[in-house]
């Protein structure tokens, strides 16, 4: 009877505490959906459907099965062993292995007890609502075919200069909208060659059509150019705190938009969310580039490598504050290094490059770049059949260049300089 009674004991206490251990949507799965994906998977937004509700979770549990055994999603790129970044999405392991053990357990909701509060409905706008919302003046519709690029003319309204801590952009016509850069003119160039395009905006291959006051590093750093951009995957970060980008009264933004219009065209108007900084700024952000342009990546090559450096001058000592690596099709890794007194330090590396899921990713430290240190680039692509991303058929050597089927070796990099 003793024995009986321990047996029993025994059973009964692995009940209770498998039960205790039992994953539901209520307890765990809500939470690493609001963490890892809802920030993408929302109405209006990338992801082809909503998971905001229990519901919807169950509805498309075969298909986070799927793409989450698999490591497809959530699509975080960079290797977490090199560079540690604010807003980071990745599944931990314990987090996936909920995911899948709710799944295999039938989907059990739990207490609502448990529920997480309600997220608050941002729309539109991931970081929330922007203090300034400024949009394409009118809608365009771009012709049919591979590649167009065409900047767009908006004023801001603005009666005094301010700081920028950071800006989101949400494409009008997300299936042909490529990319999407922040120019900043204070020239009125931008205005004049629009005043001569019948069409609304103006055809800016290459940049943003005029130059925007000298490619040497001192005439960057008396103002700002840029406040950045969008590509497929990229979610705004803000600053850290005392870190601005300058945004002048008398500036007009131009909006450098690409569209891919191989399969389809259609109307856009893209709009971009500006957010103020709200403390005193101590430092401005700059971007600058760290590229390779003399790209030859021959026809079948399945491992063609680029590299290049930006080396730091003394007075220039700088930190890293975000970095937004970019490269086309054929681009299967790329990674940026710190090297100082024959030390090197990756900062970034991402291992299976996508062209659909790109991001300007925040160091949660930023990276101290001394005088006569320099940052290196490395970019690989595979231009063979093995890709299944090659649009060449038959292959055929590639170059630099801004069309989708040309190839880049990129990254920009946000940087405060230590003595200005």
């Amino acid at each position: 009877m003793r024995k009986a009674t321990i047996i029993l004991v025994f059973w009964m206490g692995l009940a209770a505490a498998c039960a205790q251990a039992e994953v539901t949507y209520a307890k765990e799965v809500s939470r690493i959906l609001a963490d890892r994906c809802q920030q993408c998977h929302r109405p209006g937004d990338i992801g082809p459907m909503s998971l905001l509700s229990y519901d919807d979770a169950v509805n498309y549990a075969p298909d986070i099965k799927r793409v989450v055994s698999g490591g497809i999603m959530p699509p975080w790129k960079p290797s977490e062993s090199h560079g540690k970044f604010k807003g980071a999405f990745a599944l931990k392991p314990e987090e996936k292995l909920d995911l899948l053990a709710w799944i295999e357990n039938a989907t059990p909701m739990g207490d609502e007890a448990d529920l997480p509060p309600k997220p608050e409905d941002k729309g539109a706008w991931v970081l929330g609502e922007p203090d300034l919302v400024v949009k394409m003046p009118v809608a365009f519709v771009p012709a049919r075919g591979k590649d167009v690029y065409r900047c767009f003319v908006v004023p801001t309204g603005m009666d005094a200069d301010k700081f920028v801590s950071a800006i989101d952009i949400v494409p009008g016509n997300r299936k042909i909208v490529h990319h999407v850069i922040v120019y900043l003119d204070s020239t009125g160039e931008a205005e004049k060659l629009d005043a001569k395009d019948e069409e609304p905006g103006y055809d800016c291959y290459g940049g943003p059509g005029f130059d925007l006051g000298g490619s040497n590093l001192l005439s960057l750093l008396m103002d700002g150019y840029t406040l950045g951009g969008w590509a497929p995957g990229a979610r705004p970060e803000l600053l850290p705190k005392g870190v601005g980008m300058k945004l002048g009264k008398s500036a007009k933004i131009i909006l450098q938009v690409h569209y891919y219009t191989s399969a389809r065209t259609g109307e856009d108007q893209t709009s971009v969310g500006i957010y103020f900084n709200k403390e005193k700024v101590e430092k401005q952000l700059y971007y600058l580039p760290v590229v390779q342009t003399r790209l030859n990546i021959e026809a079948g090559d399945p491992a063609s490598l680029a590299t290049t450096n930006f080396p730091v001058l003394p007075f220039f000592e700088m930190s890293v504050i975000n970095v937004f690596p970019h490269m086309h099709l054929l681009g299967t890794k790329i990674e940026v290094e710190k090297q100082y007194k024959g030390e090197k330090e990756q900062i970034i590396l991402i291992n299976n490059w996508d062209f659909n899921w790109q991001g300007a990713y925040t160091f949660e430290q930023p990276v101290r770049m001394p005088a006569n240190s320099q940052l290196n680039l490395r970019c690989i692509f595979d231009n063979s059949v093995n890709n299944p991303r090659n649009p060449n058929n038959p292959l055929k050597a590639v170059k630099w260049g801004e069309g989708t089927e040309d190839e880049m070796c990129l990254a920009f990099v946000g940087v405060v300089f230590d003595r200005f």
